[in-house]
């Protein structure tokens, strides 16, 4: 029997750039979603939906030896336009191999730099094709071709990038209006391809996954939805489930490509055909061995922030997170790890634990802060009803570490969670009641339940260290007691200010108060509130 090894290639770029001319030129087996098929992109002139089509060569050489006779190349046509960028993070999600196609007239457009971003998140390795070189002037072709690799090679200089490869190819020369035009420059796209294929990591253990990214009818056979297999493997009879639906069914046929098969694995293309359900429930989503997925409410999550990003990421703002093919809108909480020991290793560091203790983070800063590299960052993210929305833009990814399916997560979950914000409260010394006491003033308000604070901490700038040992009064004002005795420093420094303010002559001379510090943390999940001191 021909093995194949199928291999997923995403084509990435602007708008425009001619990703789908690419792909009809390298195809020779198309799905049924692929080349703009979907009406509004033939009307529009624009792909707006994730094509998939695919072509099949000769195993290459380094590949022999390794099980696999033929090589199957599965396309990924990605939108790109603005808006349809989550589409695009979703197709991104499942290649092995992503082409970058650049309109070698305009260089590096906006899409095509957040397309740069997706392709160091999701893959190793990219292919850089300069496509519409017959547009250039024959006569300065070449020189044009290598200025623009040069610029192009400074672009991907600090990314995981820096060699990646580039190929000139003309998809349809002329433009398509001229017609079926030989391409230029394919057969030499091909080569490279499969110079960098490698074998991906494909398992048929654990539980079948399936990305849907497409979901039809098929009139007295059943209902068709066709993805790519992203963990374990399938069967003809075997019995799967629509967690969104909630619904089981039995597959009835499968085919990759449309050539019938009887089984298929992590990594594969494949439409699966089961019986009749209303293909609208499900435009994107998920398949999966029965009872294998659970809907989470909010989820843990290790995550980075892409330097790329200029603007703010505040906790308690509200975000678009896309997994797989779903784009949810949730509101993240950001806390941190800071690095406790040299011996720590990364792993240590993104192991999430409910036992460890984390720092809040206000806003996530910006990869060339100073202390990013001695902190792991995470963020709580909460999820709200999906949305359709044209503000999403690329701001950090990053894994699920631990998933929340308790719908009361808010009393039962969170209250476990040790992320804790640093606060500090000062006042100033306002007299010395004898050497172990002193009244202080302006750390609290006059409303404020001082017994809450009873017994806490407080530190002074003369460096003694009390304890607050109750009110005094009614207006806020505090005593504080001092087991090991004031300094005579300070009570040298409270009886010149007594006299000095006494003293006319020393009326102005400005006497520096003595400062009290108190500082403590609270968990800003504890319901009770409590402060927290080391």
């Amino acid at each position: 029997m021909n093995q194949v090894l199928n291999f997923n290639v995403g084509l990435l770029g602007h708008v425009d750039s001619g990703k789908t001319s690419l792909a009809k030129a390298l195809s020779t087996t198309a799905s049924t979603a692929s080349f703009d098929k979907n009406p509004q992109s033939q009307e529009r002139g624009i792909t707006l939906d994730l094509g998939f089509s695919s072509f099949a060569v000769p195993i290459p050489k380094h590949l022999e030896g390794k099980g696999y006779e033929t090589l199957q190349f599965t396309l990924v046509d990605c939108p790109g336009h603005a808006s349809l960028i989550k589409t695009v993070i979703g197709g991104a999600q499942i290649i092995d191999l992503m082409i970058l196609v650049i309109d070698i007239t305009k260089g590096i457009q906006t899409q095509t730099a957040e397309c740069l971003i997706i392709g160091e998140i999701t893959c190793d390795k990219m292919l850089i094709v300069l496509n519409k070189i017959d547009l250039l002037k024959p006569e300065s072709k070449l020189q044009q071709i290598e200025k623009m690799s040069k610029r192009l090679r400074k672009t991907l200089q600090n990314t995981k990038f820096a060699e990646a490869p580039m190929v000139s190819v003309a998809a349809v020369p002329g433009g398509a209006e001229v017609g079926q035009n030989q391409s230029e420059g394919i057969q030499t796209l091909i080569d490279f391809l499969m110079n960098l294929t490698y074998i991906p990591t494909r398992s048929e253990d654990g539980d079948f996954i399936f990305a849907v990214d497409h979901c039809f009818s098929i009139r007295g056979q059943g209902t068709v939805m066709t993805g790519t297999v992203l963990s374990g493997s399938i069967g003809i009879n075997d019995t799967i489930e629509i967690p969104e639906l909630k619904i089981q069914k039995k597959v009835k046929s499968m085919q990759i490509f449309k050539k019938a098969v009887s089984k298929a694995k992590q990594g594969d293309r494949v439409g699966i055909c089961v019986t009749q359900f209303d293909p609208k429930q499900l435009e994107r989503g998920l398949l999966c061995t029965p009872k294998s997925i659970v809907a989470i409410n909010a989820c843990v999550v290790a995550l980075q922030r892409i330097k790329y990003f200029k603007s703010s990421c505040e906790s308690k703002s509200k975000i678009h997170v896309t997994a797989g093919h779903h784009t949810i809108l949730g509101r993240a909480t950001f806390f941190s790890l800071p690095k406790s020991s040299s011996a720590e290793t990364a792993l240590d560091r993104i192991n999430f634990d409910f036992d460890r203790e984390y720092l809040y983070e206000s806003d996530l800063p910006s990869n060339d802060s100073s202390d990013t590299p001695a902190k792991n960052y995470f963020a709580l993210i909460e999820f709200e009803k999906a949305i359709h929305a044209k503000t999403c833009r690329l701001a950090f990814h990053g894994h699920s570490v631990y998933g929340i399916t308790e719908k009361d997560y808010e009393e039962t979950v969170l209250p476990r969670l040790k992320i804790y914000k640093n606060k500090t409260r000062e006042g100033v010394v306002e007299r010395v009641m004898d050497e172990y006491t002193v009244i202080a003033k302006s750390i609290f308000k006059k409303e404020t339940n001082i017994q809450l604070f009873s017994n806490l901490k407080v530190t002074l700038s003369t460096g003694e260290t009390g304890f607050i040992e109750g009110s005094f009064g009614q207006s806020g004002k505090v005593k504080l007691r001092f087991p090991d005795g004031l300094t005579q420093e300070l009570l040298n420094s409270i009886e010149l200010k007594k006299a000095k303010s006494k003293s006319k002559e020393g009326a102005d001379t400005k006497i520096k108060s003595v400062l009290v510090q108190l500082k403590f943390k609270r968990y800003i999940y504890d319901k009770k509130k409590k402060m927290i001191q080391n």
